[in-house]
C-alpha cells in the first residue's frame, strides 16, 4: 500500500486550465443567456418581427408579463456577471494572453485545419485562432445584445442610443439578430465541446 500511495504521490498533478473564477463566471453566464433566451422567446411571441413564433413549451414566463421579469433578472445577471469577468480578465492579464494575441496568418492556418477535420485540441490551456476569434466575437455580441436592449426598453431614456441601432423597430432587430448570432455560437459551443470531452471535464474541475 505505501509502495501504492508513493507512486500516487510522484504521479505529476494534472495542469491547472481554468481557475475557479472563470468557470464559476462562465456557467453562471451560460445559465443566464439561457434564461434569457427562453424568456426572449416568450416576449417575441408576443409581437413577432417576423412570420413564425416559438413553440410554447421552449418559451419561459408564461405570459409576458413574466417573461419580462424573467428576461430583466438574467439581463443583470449577465451584465454584473460580464462585466466582472472583464474586469477580471485585463487585472490578471489573461484577456490579453489567452484572446487578443490574434495572427492572421496562424488564423488562416487553423481555418484550413478546422476545414479538413484536423484541428488539434492538445494543449487546452491554448487557444488556437479561431476559439480567440470566436470569443472576442461572443464578447461583442454580448455587448450588442445589453445595449440593443437598453435601447428597447428604455427607449425614450435613451434616445441617441435607440438612433443609433436605428430606432425602435431597428433596436429590436439588432436585438434578435444579436441573440441568434449568439445562440449560434453556444451551440457551436457545445458541439465542440462535446467532440473534445476534455474541455467540459477542464471546465468543471479546472484541471
Amino acid at each position: 500500500m505505501s509502495a501504492v500511495a508513493h507512486q500516487m504521490r510522484s504521479e505529476p498533478r494534472p495542469a491547472a486550465v481554468h481557475p475557479l473564477w472563470l468557470r464559476v463566471m462562465h456557467w453562471t453566464n451560460a445559465a443566464a443567456f439561457f434564461v434569457m433566451l427562453a424568456s426572449g422567446w416568450r416576449i417575441y411571441n408576443a409581437s413577432p418581427l417576423f412570420d413564425f413564433r416559438f413553440p410554447r413549451e421552449i418559451t419561459l414566463g408564461g405570459w409576458l408579463g413574466g417573461a419580462l421579469q424573467w428576461h430583466f433578472a438574467a439581463m443583470w445577471v449577465l451584465v454584473i456577471n460580464g462585466l466582472l469577468y472583464l474586469a477580471w480578465a485585463i487585472a490578471t492579464g489573461r484577456l490579453r494572453q489567452r484572446l487578443l494575441a490574434i495572427s492572421p496568418r496562424r488564423l488562416l492556418g487553423d481555418l484550413r485545419q478546422a476545414l479538413r477535420g484536423r484541428l488539434a485540441h492538445n494543449d487546452l490551456a491554448r487557444y488556437n485562432e479561431i476559439q480567440k476569434l470566436a470569443y472576442l466575437g461572443a464578447i461583442v455580441l454580448l455587448a450588442v445584445i445589453v445595449l440593443s436592449g437598453l435601447a428597447v426598453w428604455k427607449s425614450v431614456q435613451f434616445p441617441l442610443l435607440r438612433e443609433l441601432v436605428g430606432g425602435y423597430e431597428g433596436a429590436r432587430l439588432v436585438h434578435f439578430f444579436a441573440m441568434a448570432g449568439l445562440a449560434a455560437f453556444v451551440v457551436g459551443h457545445a458541439v465542440m465541446a462535446t467532440l473534445v470531452p476534455r474541455t467540459i471535464v477542464a471546465m468543471l474541475r479546472g484541471r
